[in-house]
């Protein structure tokens, strides 16, 4: 509580202020006198009155304690208390009524009238003035925090008046973007626009702002919020009533729109009983099993009811919370299905031999690969060392085990690369489909190739939504570039399916349907959290959208075949993609070639190997000009 006299208790605190309400009285009655039409002066009049005044005074006194008057700190004297002097004042009046009428003097009605209200003014005048005078003090004793109050609405004025009591605070001004209220003065404290922020803070030495507008939608209070700490202001918001009331639970509640809400078309659910047969019963291991992909693949295969599954990951926290997870979905199922959790990386050819002999694994699905493109654009020889050699070993393991079915989870990027990713993930198709021919005999080796999908680590989506959730802006590389889109459930049960009916050496190709505009998926991504978009069209609108260039490695348009020919399977949505391979001498040489490239740390050696061997590859810069031509 705000101290008035360091020096003195609580108790004498209150025994100050009540000889202080004491010696008003006498003062207030002399006042009274002095402006009524009385036969005798104020001080004879006074005079009068001294045989019954003590009593008035122990009256008063005992009220005033009784009403707990004098514990009433000064920062704390508002409505409550000005009624409570209002109460003494007329008691005090009534009483000296009553002795006057007895013992006299003679006096109207109209004299103990005006005296309460000037006794009741001299209370509360004499509370204001001792408490600006205190205030003052104080501001001299210890420095203040000077603060600039951003909105001037009620939220603003309410905690203005609030601060002005405050002993280490000092509001100066408040800015508001309501041009009504820019240039009234509200409190005491003028409201100037938000545009003179920077002028104000230098000319009144303002170190903090506080944002007084928690009516305003999450993403404009943090625009504000950025754009006056790049002045160097510390900002502070005002929590919403919500918080204050304890209801910010219900705010809590509120999720992000699901990832396939913004897929364009209606998500294909594919029943999982015809292929299941190649998965019942058998030991499966899914490679990157912790990641987006790999994690669904987990989930849709216990559905299909295997042996055991082994999750082969090389993330610790990844592999962690998807062992608790599906450990908890087969958790009193008396499904009998093993969980074995493995910590490696598909590099390590001896762990990898290892655990497929431990195991005797029958399905492999090859999920792990590094796939963020500006990430492996800008560290091409972890990225091709992982997905390439990361391919190679697995699948020559497989094969030597004689593991029943490899299917490489592949993307639609490896057609016609523009970046290192795309072709690293060409360069491990190229080995699968050399695997194919070489050992068809005992392993089927397959693969999928399908384009973004919707939710997984590092999509669009997400990103948006995070990017939403800080008040944006939105950021869209280039106004025409377009993907195709797939939800994580639909992909993986397409990638079953195509698993089950692989004979060896197929490239699978989903039906993705029609490419999505990012810009319109931008759009509605913003839309669907409640907010408006800001453009030119709309300049107070909430989240605004950049438009910052393609990243290096990405394309405009992503192509999901190297051919227009697509041969129909048995599955409406599934098509396999006739495509030529190199030879096995030719991949030897690639692979050769590549593994001395790494070896040695020689970039530009390994990209000119990939150059060489992967066809259609060549840098993005090669390729946006005539594709945003057309």
């Amino acid at each position: 509580m705000f101290n008035l006299i360091s020096g003195l208790s609580r108790r004498q605190k209150s025994y100050a202020f009540l000889a202080v309400d004491l010696l008003l009285l006498p003062l207030a009655l002399l006042f009274t006198f002095g402006v009524q039409p009385l036969p005798d002066s104020p001080l004879v009049t006074l005079g009068q009155l001294l045989p019954v005044l003590p009593y008035v005074l122990a009256a008063t006194a005992a009220l005033a304690l009784w009403l707990g008057l004098p514990r009433v700190q000064l920062n704390a004297y508002e409505r409550h208390a000005a009624a409570q002097s209002a109460l003494l004042a007329a008691a005090s009046a009534l009483v000296l009524a009553l002795l006057a009428a007895t013992f006299g003097p003679a006096l109207g009605p109209g004299t103990f009238v005006v005296f309460a209200i000037c006794y009741f003014l001299f209370m509360v005048v004499s509370r204001a003035v001792m408490l600006q005078m205190v205030l003052a003090i104080y501001r001299r004793a210890q420095p203040r925090c000077r603060v600039l109050i951003y909105g001037a609405g009620n939220t603003g004025t309410q905690l203005a008046q609030a601060l002005k009591s405050h002993d280490g605070i000092d509001p100066v001004a408040f800015a508001d973007d309501n041009s009504s209220l820019q240039g009234l003065t509200l409190v005491g404290l003028p409201v100037y626009a938000p545009a003179r922020i920077a002028e104000i803070v230098e000319t009144r030495q303002i170190r903090r702002v506080l944002l007084a507008m928690p009516s305003q939608s999450q993403p404009r209070q943090a625009q504000i919020i950025q754009r006056l700490q790049k002045l160097g202001l510390e900002v502070q918001a005002l929590p919403s009533f919500a918080q204050l009331v304890g209801e910010e639970a219900l705010v809590d509640k509120l999720t992000p729109v699901a990832p396939q809400a913004f897929l364009g078309r209606a998500a294909r659910n594919v029943a999982l009983e015809d292929a299941a047969g190649a998965y019942k019963g058998k030991v499966v291991l899914v490679s990157g099993a912790g990641g987006s992909i790999g994690a669904e693949l987990c989930r849709q295969v216990l559905t299909c009811r295997p042996a055991k599954l082994v999750l082969f990951e090389l993330s610790e926290l990844a592999l962690y919370t998807i062992h608790q997870e599906l450990s908890q979905l087969i958790e009193g199922t008396g499904s009998g299905i093993e969980l074995v959790p493995v910590l490696g990386s598909v590099t390590d050819p001896r762990q990898v031999r290892m655990v497929l002999h431990q195991h005797q694994v029958q399905v492999v699905l090859h999920a792990a690969a590094y796939k963020h493109v500006p990430l492996v654009e800008a560290n091409p020889l972890p990225g091709l060392a992982n997905n390439v050699f990361g391919t190679q070993t697995l699948a020559r393991a497989a094969a030597r085990v004689g593991v029943e079915r490899f299917i490489l989870i592949s993307s639609d990027k490896a057609v016609n690369p523009a970046n290192v990713m795309g072709a690293s993930k060409r360069l491990a198709e190229l080995i699968v489909q050399d695997l194919a021919t070489r050992f068809g005999g005992k392993t089927v080796f397959t693969m999928v190739r399908f384009g973004n999908v919707l939710g997984s680590s590092g999509s669009v989506v997400p990103l948006f939504q995070e990017q939403i959730s800080r008040g944006g802006p939105v950021t869209v590389t280039d106004p025409n570039v377009k993907r195709f889109f797939m939800t994580i459930s639909e992909a993986v049960q397409l990638v079953l399916q195509a698993g089950d009916m692989a004979q060896g050496g197929e490239v699978f190709v989903l039906d993705m349907g029609e490419p999505v505009p990012i810009l319109q998926l931008a759009r509605q991504v913003i839309e669907s959290a409640g907010h408006s978009v800001r453009d030119a069209e709309n300049p107070e609108g909430d989240i605004e959208i950049q438009i910052i260039g393609l990243r290096p490695g990405e394309k405009m348009e992503e192509e999901l075949t190297l051919s227009e020919e697509l041969i129909h399977t048995r599955h409406q949505k599934i098509f396999c993609a006739r495509e030529t391979v190199l030879s096995e001498i030719e991949v030897a040489g690639c692979l050769r070639s590549l593994r001395r490239a790494i070896a040695a740390g020689d970039e530009a050696a390994a990209l000119q190997v990939i150059r060489h061997w992967v066809e259609g590859y060549g840098p993005a810069s090669e390729r946006v000009a005539p594709e945003a031509a057309s």
